[in-house]
């Protein structure tokens, strides 16, 4: 704890520079988010060491990596400077209308591709100078348990290197404020015509060759388990990082591949894939937002929260149906 001479001498902007550190993990693309020179931001982390009596950030080839001490610090940093920016936010509330903020929201792809249109339909007409980036999240690659498949992703909420989450989860911390947008299940996809599609049993769907959607190349999917709970397993041909790419492979080859029914329903026409229903339980699943309690204080953040709540899809679950095939088995 520090000591009153310790907090005469301490900055807030340490702070604000110990935490862009710990997430772009490098010196030189802090200095630029922070518009300092690599030179001004070594210094601050020689005065941030001193302070804590701990190197904080050790150098590798490819940038820094945090020691223990830090990663320990990284919740409490981001509640002192989300209680900082709500203090300093009371003078000025915050106004969706007039804001140049940027918002970092993260999904799986097959989620932020369902939820996008209605997000920025709503941003257009209320908010039209607001930013959003959106990254990619996955679950941990070989978990098998839905619930810690997701650490990773309130590790990056708590450091604030995302502002909201939106993932297939129900095991949520309570540290974290929660809400459901929808609830998924998944389909088999394949292209318009495949012969699967005439007869979708279990046995044909262990012969056909799989496609798996894996931002790590594991072959290993949730489906994987309900097979081995019968005793069976499939072969995946092949692993693709995102789903976009899925559709994109199997409108073009007679792989098949488990994608969610929304995803499929919104995006599979355009690239001639179909969905038929799943010859075994592949869901549901509860598509959740989440950010930190302490991070909804940011009437920002409470906003867009807010924004996503509003533009959820349906609870309803569309079916998707291959058309009728003409001529081809």
């Amino acid at each position: 704890m520090l000591n009153e001479i310790d907090l005469a001498r301490a900055d807030l902007n340490l702070l604000v520079l110990f935490a862009v550190v710990l997430e772009a993990r490098h010196v030189g693309r802090a200095a630029e988010r922070l518009n300092l020179t690599p030179s001004a931001v070594s210094h601050g982390l020689g005065r941030l060491r001193r302070l804590l009596n701990d190197p904080l950030f050790l150098r590798t080839p490819k940038g820094v990596v945090p020691t223990a001490r830090a990663a320990e610090l990284a919740a409490p940093v981001a509640d002192v400077l989300a209680r900082a920016r709500r203090v300093i936010a009371t003078g000025t509330p915050f106004d969706p209308a007039r804001s140049t903020r940027r918002f970092t929201i993260g999904a799986p792809d097959g989620v932020s591709a369902v939820l996008l249109p209605a997000l920025l339909a709503a941003l257009r007409r209320s908010a039209p100078t607001i930013d959003v980036g959106v990254r990619q999240l996955l679950p941990a690659p070989g978990e098998t348990s839905p619930d810690r498949a997701w650490l990773s992703t309130f590790a990056e909420l708590d450091a604030r290197a995302l502002d909201i989450a939106i993932i297939p989860s129900d095991g949520i911390p309570a540290r974290f404020h929660e809400r459901t947008l929808y609830v998924e299940d998944f389909v088999v996809a394949m292209r318009a015509g495949h012969p699967f599609a005439a007869a979708p049993t279990l046995r044909r769907y262990c012969e056909m060759q799989h496609l798996v959607v894996s931002l790590t190349g594991d072959p290993h999917g949730f489906a994987d388990e309900g097979l081995a709970k019968r005793g069976l397993r499939r072969r995946v041909a092949l692993t693709v990082p995102n789903f976009m790419m899925a559709l994109a492979i199997i409108a073009e080859t007679e792989l098949i591949s488990a994608l969610p029914r929304r995803f499929v329903a919104m995006h599979g026409e355009r690239f001639g894939v179909v969905g038929v229903e799943a010859p075994l339980p592949l869901g549901p699943f509860r598509l959740r937002a989440v950010a930190p309690k302490v991070a909804m204080m940011d009437g920002g953040i409470a906003w867009l929260f807010g924004v996503l709540a509003e533009t959820r899809q349906d609870s309803s679950t569309p079916v998707v149906r291959p058309p009728r095939r003409k001529g081809r088995p």
